[in-house]
């Protein structure tokens, strides 16, 4: 649900941009909202499954995920719509990870890799049909209807955790780290609002290197914070793993490539080139495969 919500989306950005009477490339703001609610809570989704059990953890996520849709859908304005991708963020930042803990408590190590790819391959599905399908909605109905297409399937989703998903909880609870959610959640959200105002002129040179140091003295007192604390938002620890550390580092080069991709790409062939949405998205429909 989650990567069907962003791939059809991007399909229908330049109509969306038009109905809201904004610029195309200011509409990067409902999705780099939505990625920033996602760094700010997903450090706190294990904490909170293991405290509420991941069964209702993870119903809740989905509730809260379909209630940002139904805003979204709502919208009449870019701070509405960016407000209610935030929720959507808030929701989606539960779903995986709680969705994750849950699998690695389910099966044995022995049978996790086979369990994970069998869990990957249908994940797939959602960035296949979205870009396609957002361009058919734009198309021949109407561009609020992207969001609705979500309501159905978290209620399905919703009824299937309520009477399938175990309920894992941790019988040892451990405090939240909340200095370490306010370091990392502000320096991280910090950061990525710079890097989305950064070449619109929005903010001054100055303004973006003052906030840019901001940012990096928030990160750099969570890592110190980090290594001092008992029982930290993140361990920092887990990179002196040469394995772990590798696909972390691989994964955020990988990402720096290919995660303007989806957004820039509808731009590309519906403004630049007259394109319709149908026959962007199906251009960009072959997209999932190296993401």
């Amino acid at each position: 649900m989650e990567s069907l919500d962003s791939t059809i989306l991007n399909t229908a950005v330049p109509t969306i941009a038009d109905a809201l009477r904004i610029a195309p490339l200011s509409m990067k703001a409902a999705l780099t909202s939505y990625t920033i609610s996602l760094a700010a809570f997903i450090p706190v989704s294990g904490w909170i499954a293991d405290r509420y059990g991941t069964r209702w953890v993870f119903f809740t996520a989905i509730g809260i995920f379909s209630l940002g849709s139904l805003v979204c859908g709502l919208s009449v304005n870019m701070p509405m719509l960016v407000g209610a991708r935030i929720l959507q963020g808030c929701g989606g930042a539960l779903m995986m990870p709680v969705g994750r803990i849950t699998m690695v408590r389910t099966f044995p190590r022995s049978e996790l890799v086979r369990a994970m790819s069998f869990v990957a391959v249908p994940g797939l599905i959602g960035p296949l049909l979205g870009p396609l399908a957002g361009g058919l909605i734009v198309d021949y109905l109407h561009w609020r209807m992207i969001f609705f297409v979500n309501l159905p399937i978290g209620l399905m989703g919703m009824y299937l955790v309520f009477r399938h998903m175990p309920n894992y909880r941790s019988e040892r609870g451990t405090p939240i780290d909340f200095v370490g959610l306010v370091l990392f959640g502000s320096g991280i959200a910090l950061l990525s609002y710079v890097r989305e105002v950064f070449g619109e002129n929005e903010l001054s040179a100055k303004g973006i290197v003052f906030l840019l140091c901001v940012s990096a003295l928030l990160l750099l007192a969570y890592g110190r914070h980090a290594l001092g604390a008992e029982y930290p938002l993140l361990k920092l620890r887990l990179f002196r793993i040469r394995t772990f550390r590798v696909a972390v580092v691989g994964s955020f080069a990988t990402r720096l490539g290919i995660g303007g991709m989806p957004f820039l790409l509808p731009l590309l062939y519906q403004i630049g080139l007259g394109y319709t949405p149908v026959r962007s998205g199906l251009l960009i429909a072959p997209s999932p495969s190296p993401q």
